[in-house]
């Protein structure tokens, strides 16, 4: 079992908070939720920007414990809602555009969640995944 933190994000995340972004277990990587910010941990004004950034730092977590989009199984996507009854177009439309530009050839399973607060201010989507590498 061996623990990843992303550069640039990853440490300042550890120092603060105490966790690490990914771990891996043979071929098996989780990584943590993975918000839409900067190396400095500041947030986009729009919203899609904040999406394609939280799938950007998907994309370097696994990176650091050596897999790629290809390779992921499993996304869940935690959301503050952009409407009243639903999570609202607004995410449904950025998640499954960024899902089709980055798994192409094979849709992963895909959980999304509502929720009323997410761990930063001003954040509002994380993306958590599962990968296989090699599958």
């Amino acid at each position: 079992m061996t623990f990843f933190e992303t550069p640039g994000y990853g440490p300042k995340m550890r120092q603060l908070l105490h966790y690490s972004q990914a771990v891996r277990i043979g071929d098996r990587v989780e990584i943590s939720g993975q918000g839409g910010w900067d190396d400095d941990l500041n947030f986009p004004e729009s919203l899609e920007e904040e999406i394609v950034r939280a799938f950007d730092n998907v994309e370097r977590t696994l990176a650091t414990a050596g897999a790629t989009w290809r390779d992921v199984v499993h996304v869940n996507s935690y959301h503050l809602p952009s409407a009243d009854d639903s999570i609202g177009d607004a995410h449904n439309d950025v998640m499954a555009d960024q899902l089709r530009k980055r798994m192409p050839d094979q849709p992963p399973i895909w959980t999304q969640v509502g929720v009323a607060a997410l761990g930063a201010p001003k954040m509002r989507v994380e993306i958590r995944v599962t990968a296989i590498v090699g599958r």
